[in-house]
């Protein structure tokens, strides 16, 4: 399984980001492997549509699971038609939000906003 997070650094120690489609990075995790590798998230400084191309970003790169504490509903809508599980965060540790997926302590992440449609959030 393929897990993919945003984060804030494109290094082991990172914490998970609070913006999905403004996150500066993804990280993804072989979950089978224990390998992962950082990508770029070119989507960052997009005038519009950020969380869009973050999503189609993620399934590109094969994503099974996504882990983020939040996400648009546009972003959430191609997210879902591929199929990929959206699971809610739980603080910032990559490692734990990780541990805790495999334990079966994420919920669901069953609720989208509306999107901030080209402003940055730092929230």
């Amino acid at each position: 399984m393929i897990i993919a997070i945003p984060v804030d650094k494109n290094e082991e120690n990172t914490t998970v980001c609070m913006s999905f489609g403004r996150a500066p990075y993804f990280m993804f995790v072989d979950s089978e492997s224990g390998r992962s590798e950082f990508a770029e998230n070119d989507a960052a400084e997009s005038q519009g549509g950020a969380g869009i191309k973050a999503a189609q970003f993620i399934v590109d790169h094969k994503a099974n699971v996504l882990l983020t504490p939040r996400c648009g509903e546009n972003a959430a809508e191609v997210i879902q038609a591929a199929g990929i599980i959206v699971y809610r965060t739980n603080g910032n540790s990559v490692k734990e939000n990780i541990a805790d997926l495999k334990d079966h302590k994420l919920t669901l992440l069953e609720e989208f906003h509306a999107g901030f449609h080209g402003h940055r959030s730092n929230s």
